[in-house]
């Protein structure tokens, strides 16, 4: 029997993750609150989706989650994922959450409070980086969904048409997330209102195929 599988919160995280789910005979449900997103998700094939806030235990019973062999908390807020972890574990029985969190500080933490696996998407980045930071090109390439995702750095030049943009403005291809900004030293977690620089230098997630389209979107080239 197939293994189920939620995904609660986040969108590119989401729709990334439902693909390569799908194609590796999972069954896979997601709970999103924003309907605009909804519809996008619905488009995937075999993709169940639901609208509402994961936080809130009726809409995690209108899903039926206790069904779920594998809940995974994608929000943007570190807390709303605890919660989701916290509830679906206690309330629901499910065997196994994962939990994404910004703040590498809080992992451990959450680790004590029951959740099975926590994933920081800075600390994986970073990881990536410290791995390739002796290669000329730091490009890691892992096989997902049959094809090809590329984990690059783009740093955005002087008059790149993306600088002094808000993320949400920008018309970045499909199957393209921004993982990470880095920024005079300092590690950014992008929003959807985040503002890029020049000289930003960006930690992209991105298909194969949409590489170059979605460098061509950032710097012009």
């Amino acid at each position: 029997m197939k293994k189920s599988v939620f995904l609660i919160g986040g969108f590119d995280e989401t729709r990334l993750l439902a693909k390569s789910l799908i194609l590796n005979h999972y069954r896979v449900s997601a709970i999103n609150q924003n309907m605009d997103q909804c519809r996008e998700l619905a488009k995937i094939d075999s993709l169940k989706v639901y609208h509402g806030d994961g936080t809130k235990p009726f809409v995690l019973e209108d899903a039926e989650v206790h069904h779920a062999d594998i809940v995974i908390a994608l929000t943007p807020r570190d807390e709303d994922n605890l919660v989701i972890c916290e509830l679906c574990k206690k309330k629901f029985h499910v065997k196994k959450t994962v939990s994404l969190v910004s703040d590498p500080g809080k992992t451990e933490f959450f680790r004590q409070m029951g959740v099975d696996s926590v994933v920081c998407a800075i600390a994986t980045i970073t990881g990536i980086i410290e791995q390739q930071a002796l290669k000329e090109d730091i490009t890691s390439v892992m096989p997902v969904a049959g094809g090809k995702v590329h984990v690059v750095q783009i740093t955005l030049p002087k008059g790149a048409p993306s600088a002094g943009k808000k993320l949400w403005e920008l018309k970045l291809p499909r199957d393209t997330i921004i993982g990470c900004i880095l920024r005079d030293s300092r590690s950014l977690v992008p929003r959807g209102d985040t503002r890029l620089a020049e000289n930003d230098q960006l930690i992209l997630i991105v298909s194969e195929e949409q590489e170059q389209a979605a460098a061509r979107v950032l710097t012009g080239r």
